[in-house]
């Protein structure tokens, strides 16, 4: 089975009978595979690209400038490459470290806003470089057209699930996402080593802006690995942990993994769309039954994230490196 292209054309321009319609194939992809490509998805190729050209901008800067701005405790700022791999990961024995190094923004918040002022993880505020003048503001630009294709697509992932059109509207009015400025150096990796290793995304739907240096691929049902085949102007979406739990599994979280490029270098920049962290992801009441009864307790996203980041991504190991480029 290959990886299905979803034209949002009609369903963006409002066509009648284009929501069903979309909603259709959108069910198909995530029942079957877990992954489709997107065209006519209403975001700027100019703006694509700035972004991809901020992502180089970014890593193109001396390694004491990153490690500057190294991860905190909202794991916001830089990952240097080698520190970091999906280790709860179910569906490879990840033991060693991907070959890549990151960049991580979440939402902007001011200052006052009381979840920013809460203290509470993941909540806090974006580490910006200051020596990349644009950066903030082509970055913020981005995020802001991915949060907006992200939500233009909740009442097409409702109505797949014979829900209103408007069921998931309120958790995402202010949606928790990250976005990863990633890049994976043309390096040789050892066995059983990736640019990522194999895993599955933890939050609702993940949108990754296509280029055409060949690295994602997709296990199928059948255990193959699948290219990602490239699509100009697309972007390759994926349903996340949260939509499978959502949905009682009804919908695919696929494994999916990265490869180390040839060559030349390779920049990413997924965007991980999620609800509001309050958000309680329990069973849908169309996902669930007397035969069929929820699989997975109700669990509040920021839960989620705290158990998963902390098994994963842990702050305290770019410390050392920190130290180590200030020696």
């Amino acid at each position: 089975m290959g990886i299905p292209t979803i034209d949002l054309g009609r369903y963006m321009a409002g066509a009648p009978g284009a929501l069903d319609a979309t909603a259709a194939e959108l069910r198909d992809a995530l029942e079957s595979i877990g992954f489709f490509i997107v065209v006519n998805h209403g975001v700027s190729r100019d703006l694509i690209g700035r972004a991809f050209a901020e992502a180089r901008r970014f890593h193109a800067q001396p390694y004491e400038a990153k490690v500057a701005l190294r991860l905190n405790e909202h794991n916001n700022g830089y990952m240097a490459m080698g520190r970091y791999a999906v280790w709860t990961s179910e569906v490879n024995a990840n033991d060693k470290a991907d070959l890549n190094e990151a960049f991580f923004v979440k939402r902007e918040r001011p200052p006052d806003h009381p979840l920013r002022r809460s203290g509470r993880r993941f909540v806090g505020a974006n580490q910006w470089p200051e020596a990349l003048p644009g950066f903030r503001d082509t970055v913020l630009a981005y995020t802001d057209a991915l949060d907006a294709l992200g939500r233009r697509l909740l009442p097409v992932c409702a109505v797949a699930l014979d829900l209103s059109p408007g069921h998931f509207d309120a958790a995402f009015t202010e949606s928790q996402f990250v976005f990863r400025l990633s890049h994976y150096p043309a390096v040789e990796a050892q066995p059983n080593q990736f640019g990522i290793a194999p895993h599955t995304d933890n939050n609702f739907l993940t949108f990754l802006a296509q280029t055409e240096i060949p690295g994602l691929q997709v296990r199928a049902s059948s255990g193959d690995w699948l290219d990602v085949p490239y699509v100009p102007e697309s972007f390759a979406v994926n349903a996340g942990d949260m939509m499978h739990r959502w949905t009682n599994g009804r919908f695919k979280s696929t494994p999916h993994r990265a490869l180390p490029p040839v060559g030349r270098d390779r920049y990413a920049i997924p965007f991980f769309l999620g609800p509001h962290v309050d958000t309680v992801i329990a069973c849908l009441p169309t996902c669930q039954g007397p035969d069929n009864p929820a699989r997975f307790p109700p669990i509040t996203y920021e839960d989620y994230l705290v158990w998963w980041y902390d098994a994963n991504y842990k702050a305290s190991a770019q410390d050392d490196i920190a130290e180590r480029a200030a020696s």
